[in-house]
């Protein structure tokens, strides 16, 4: 990469593919934010949204205690359900009066390319999953039918 702006974006790519494939071991990742705003309250974070509350939750306890970078995660659940109503529009269209310190979601973009690779990625993921548990519940079927009543 010569130029500093494919640099950026290929370094943004593998922090953003870093920790997309993290969170997808804990379950299916409807959507990942990444904030670029400058104010204290809201640069660096990341927002991720699961299908599954209960996976969200498991990648809570997974991720507390833990470091990136040299720096404490701080992990919660968000307030925020609807990522759509927290990000900046005007942002979006790049007319963004406040800036990096406006209090709605500067989104960065990762690459359409690792898009791509991630979405395919994940979508296997969830097959083979989808599978894994469906298997899983026919064995408890069998083994309940198994089982005599007590």
């Amino acid at each position: 990469c010569d130029q500093p702006e494919e640099k950026a974006t290929e370094e943004f790519d593998d922090f953003y593919e870093e920790i997309y494939e993290e969170l997808s071991t804990y379950g299916t990742i409807e959507e990942c934010n990444v904030c670029e705003n400058l104010g204290e309250h809201m640069t660096g974070n990341v927002y991720a949204k699961f299908t599954d509350e209960e996976d969200a939750d498991a990648a809570i306890k997974a991720l507390l205690g833990r470091f990136y970078a040299g720096r404490a995660l701080v992990v919660d659940f968000s307030p925020v359900t609807d990522f759509r109503e927290a990000r900046c529009r005007q942002f979006e269209e790049s007319q963004c009066a406040r800036g990096g310190y406006c209090n709605f979601m500067h989104i960065k973009q990762p690459s359409r390319k690792l898009m791509r690779q991630l979405s395919s990625s994940s979508r296997s993921k969830s097959r083979s999953k989808q599978r894994s548990r469906s298997r899983s519940r026919s064995r408890e079927k069998e083994q309940r039918s198994s089982n005599p009543p007590l």
